[in-house]
């Protein structure tokens, strides 16, 4: 398979909310609604998708009509320590993990949309000596 694009729906009951969430906070763009979905592209280059889809929407197999449990979103930036800034500080989110550094070589913090996702956003840093070698490639 090669796909010619690739992006998480989060099911939710809570569409609207989420919207102005990832489109607010984060910078995506509406490209289409609808009341029971809503494709979401932060631009670029490069170019980012998400989409949010009702539960209980027919166009899910009805066992698995249930909202978001268990998602994690990584956004890499390039100063995380602005953006803590931006979203926490300024923005008023409410941080799930403060900002830190991490020995494993990252510096993050998380927060949660309106579904309880959380988002990490992070920016590399060098990992210390014990997680060095476990990087496999350049």
């Amino acid at each position: 398979m090669r796909p010619t694009s690739l992006y998480p729906v989060i099911c939710t009951s809570r569409l609207q909310e989420s919207r102005t969430f990832y489109a607010g906070l984060l910078g995506f763009e509406t490209t289409f609604e609808a009341d029971w979905y809503v494709s979401l592209r932060l631009p670029g280059p490069p170019s980012y998708e998400l989409a949010l889809l009702d539960p209980t929407h027919p166009t899910l197999p009805e066992a698995y009509r249930a909202p978001v449990q268990g998602l994690l979103l990584n956004f890499e930036v390039e100063d995380v320590d602005a953006e803590w800034e931006r979203i926490v500080v300024r923005g008023g989110v409410r941080a799930e993990l403060e900002l830190r550094s991490e020995d494993f070589g990252q510096r993050h913090f998380i927060v949660a949309d309106p579904n309880g996702v959380l988002i990490d956003v992070i920016t590399p840093i060098a990992p210390s000596s014990a997680y060095a070698d476990r990087y496999v490639g350049p």
